[in-house]
């Protein structure tokens, strides 16, 4: 997959087959539009091409909005779109002169002239723009102009309920790890730095690595301990996650800790990334030490039977 940054830059291709959207979680409803896409371009000798914006529209539109988490970072965004077969990534910075363009001008100068789209797929009920005043009703009408057709993919019902990315964020914000993984197609992860902390595990007898997660957007699941898979530089582990507060010790800062199941590295500093597989349990304030060592015991051997 190529990525292009400036938009100026992109060459001209034979037979484009394009979407646009922000793409947040990259679900298994963006993965059948993908998939669509693919199959289109196959038809046509034509090369797939995605267009999508970065920061997300909602931080340069509403810079204090502290609720705002996303699915992915733009490193894993750019890494999922390849996986599923993306052969052009066109990323738009996003900025607010960006954001007052309207659905003519964006049609007519991005997805006209300068990407030259053969073919336009988008998600059901997809809007862009200038306050999102563009839809499918203004594609079928630009298209005849500017010579390209549309096809619009409808929505994905599971289980009788529409998939978005709002939808994932708000599984993973209850724990609710199965459903969350459902909607994607794959294992929600998150990524970052070893980093030292009180090393209470230690003492308990599972040392844990502590995980600072640099993009301050990206979505961390609820409190509560989880079976993961952890992965090391190119080898995978089983392990169990804690995420919260450390009530039993008076903990005052939210953090992340992974016991890694045999496993004796040092990896301070270094990246490890961790895929959710289940959620185990809330997390829980105990009377004392021991009793913390005996249900970390116990999460462990949870753990082992989820694998």
């Amino acid at each position: 997959m190529k990525v292009w940054n400036d938009i100026n830059n992109f060459g001209k291709l034979k037979n484009p087959v394009v979407t646009t959207g922000t793409f947040d979680g990259v679900h298994i409803g963006h993965q059948k539009l993908i998939k669509s896409l693919r199959q289109i371009a196959g038809k046509i000798e034509g090369e797939t091409v995605l267009v999508t914006f970065y920061p997300h529209p909602r931080m340069v539109l509403f810079p204090d909005d502290n609720e705002l988490k996303l699915l992915n970072t733009q490193e894993e965004k750019i890494e999922l779109l390849e996986k599923f077969g993306i052969d052009h990534l066109i990323v738009i910075p996003f900025t607010k002169k960006f954001s007052r363009l309207t659905s003519l001008e964006f049609v007519r100068d991005i997805i006209a002239n300068k990407i030259g789209t053969k073919k336009l797929v988008i998600g059901y009920n997809h809007h862009f723009g200038r306050n999102r005043e563009g839809s499918f009703k203004h594609l079928k009408e630009f298209g005849p102009v500017y010579g390209f057709d549309v096809k619009e993919i409808p929505a994905i019902d599971l289980d009788k309920i529409e998939i978005s990315s709002t939808k994932i964020r708000e599984s993973l914000q209850k724990g609710d790890i199965a459903t969350a993984n459902s909607y994607l197609g794959y294992e929600y992860s998150l990524r970052g730095k070893v980093i030292k902390g009180k090393q209470l595990g230690r003492e308990l007898g599972y040392p844990t690595a502590n995980i600072e997660v640099a993009d301050k957007y990206k979505l961390i699941p609820a409190d509560g301990v989880y079976a993961v898979k952890v992965f090391h530089e190119t080898t995978q582990y089983k392990g169990m996650m804690s995420i919260g507060f450390n009530p039993t010790v008076d903990g005052k800062k939210r953090t992340i800790e992974v016991n890694i199941f045999d496993f004796d590295k040092d990896v301070y500093s270094q990246e490890i990334r961790v895929n959710f597989v289940e959620w185990l349990r809330k997390e829980k304030k105990f009377s004392d030490l021991e009793k913390l060592k005996k249900q970390i015991a116990a999460d462990k051997q949870a753990t082992l039977k989820v694998f």
